[in-house]
């Protein structure tokens, strides 16, 4: 796994885990028992993180992919602008 995916997922992971113990580890369950994955192998399939966010965070899903954004700081190249881009198109 490259810096790139590595400072995504360690970026997702924190916003989920400062927005509640509670929905990560739903996000995680879902993952899990929907496509038998984990945050990290949504690098390389953001539409399932995309139906999971969705469904765990409902209205408030624009506001986490922001802060997502957010924590990424210096680290939004292409490559993950191209990521979150996936996430917002409905």
């Amino acid at each position: 796994m490259d810096e790139n995916a590595l400072a995504l997922i360690s970026s997702i992971e924190v916003v989920l885990m400062r927005n509640g113990n509670e929905n990560y580890n739903l996000v995680l369950a879902k993952l899990g028992a929907r496509y038998d994955c984990k945050i990290m192998d949504c690098y390389d399939h953001p539409e399932y993180l995309k139906t999971i966010l969705h469904e765990v965070y409902k209205e408030n899903y624009t506001s986490i992919i922001n802060e997502i954004r957010l924590e990424l700081g210096t680290f939004d190249t292409e490559e993950i602008s191209d990521f979150i881009n996936i996430l917002l198109n409905p």
